[in-house]
């Protein structure tokens, strides 16, 4: 069945979707006046899934995949997209895996079948998982090395405790080293399915040509048919328990980084576009109240930002700064008197305009090239209650009112806050920075 969720205009933003036998999804959206594709193969599976005993398997599949099938061994699979100036790659989320190509659109037919050849082929060898086990576990220590990396995944951690959305994606040493290779690949059979699939596609392409094209991949390999539907979108769920504190590691560093925040809103809460308006003018650019305030005025630190992220039932408010370890007093002051100053008084007529605009353009420019329209269709399709078109979203973005940021503002940044520190702090107390 194939449906269209936006005409589009002129033959340019038509977005189709069509549902293959056994549950797979197929979206595209056109754009004739461009020459490359992206694909992206979206499974509906992320760290936050798994159970104890797979903890890190979503991201270990993640490297496993291009290791090799049947009729292509590692290098060839990278050979074929890299041997027509394409570019493949993956990345792993907590609450979906993507593995993606962008090619000439010409060339689309060969990144159809090499990504639907790895999705549904992957041989998963025990040699394979052993030599991936190190590569893993080298990447845990790049990212190990990396504070402000570090910081971001304590602050998690800290927030919402032992828990799937509280644990690091990539997984812990400990655990990467106990997944076996029978483990892994009991995951892969049982989320790596049709129904779980979404295969996403913006470029230079016609939908029934791509509908044909992904069919074929998937009956060669045997993996198209059945009576299954599509799983259906993450749409929340009881709210997540989260939790207030201070938790610092101690590293000899020679810049503290922090994080300081709450849990905040889910992705399909309709005050989402109010907290993204009070989140740029907080802290979204260089001429934010809070790098303003940190940076310009008082040269603490170079790095200054706030940030929201969003899960199905949950989501994030956060505040990062990384500055020199005695100034950390002074910015966690700074910091706390400008949120004081937001709950109390909110914003200015003046700064929901220039909110607005940030978010606006961000939201269009970002949308400028195939591999962004690409990844907006296969996170809509797997994680929100319809695909919105862009002048939908800028229209919720205008609607925003001064009130409705206010609102927003008290409750989430009222909220018991949790703080992160890596630096070079031994065991001191910062306790006081919550109070």
């Amino acid at each position: 069945m194939t449906t269209t969720l936006h005409p589009g205009k002129d033959g340019a933003g038509v977005v189709r979707r069509t549902v293959l036998p056994g549950g797979l999804r197929v979206v595209t959206e056109s754009m004739p006046t461009v020459r490359s594709v992206a694909v992206g193969m979206w499974v509906g599976i992320g760290s936050r899934d798994e159970a104890p005993e797979h903890t890190g398997a979503s991201h270990f599949l993640e490297h496993l995949l291009f290791k090799g099938t049947p009729t292509r061994d590692a290098l060839e699979i990278s050979a074929a997209i890299e041997g027509i100036g394409g570019e493949i790659n993956a990345f792993t989320a907590k609450e979906y895996t993507c593995y993606y190509a962008r090619v000439l659109d010409e060339d689309l037919p060969l990144a159809v079948d090499v990504l639907a050849d790895v999705i549904t082929s992957s041989l998963i060898t025990a040699e394979d998982v052993e030599a991936e086990r190190g590569v893993i576990l080298e990447e845990i220590a790049m990212h190990d090395d990396d504070p402000s990396d570090v910081v971001h995944e304590q602050f998690s951690a800290a927030l919402y405790g032992d828990t799937p959305v509280g644990r690091p994606i990539l997984g812990t040493v400990d655990s990467i080293k106990a997944l076996s290779r029978d483990r892994i690949a009991e995951y892969y059979r049982r989320y790596y399915l049709p129904s779980h699939t979404v295969v996403a596609v913006a470029g230079n392409v016609d939908h029934e040509r791509v509908v044909e094209l992904v069919a074929t991949a998937y009956e060669r390999a045997g993996a198209l048919g059945g009576d299954e539907q599509p799983i259906e979108p993450r749409l929340g769920g009881a709210e997540v328990p989260y939790l207030s504190g201070v938790t610092v590691l101690d590293r000899a560093t020679e810049q503290a980084n922090l994080v300081l925040g709450t849990a905040a809103l889910s992705r399909n809460d309709d005050r989402r576009f109010a907290l993204g308006v009070l989140n740029a003018v907080f802290g979204g650019g260089m001429s934010s109240r809070l790098f303003q305030e940190i940076r310009e005025k008082r040269g603490l630190a170079y790095s200054a930002y706030s940030y929201t992220s969003a899960y199905s039932d949950t989501g994030q408010f956060g505040i990062y700064v990384g500055c020199l370890p005695p100034k950390i007093d002074e910015v966690l002051k700074v910091a706390r008197a400008e949120l004081a100053q937001l709950i109390a008084h909110g914003i200015t007529e003046e700064e929901i305009v220039l909110g607005k605009g940030q978010m606006r353009g961000g939201l269009v420019l970002g949308l400028e090239d195939t591999g962004s329209r690409m990844s907006r269709l296969g996170k809509s399709e797997l994680v929100h209650e319809k695909l919105m078109s862009v002048d939908e979203v800028l229209g919720r973005i205008e609607a925003v009112t001064l009130e409705e940021i206010q609102t927003v503002g008290r409750d989430i940044l009222t909220r018991p806050m949790t703080l992160a520190v890596v630096g070079p702090y031994g065991d001191r107390d910062f306790s006081s920075a919550l109070e």
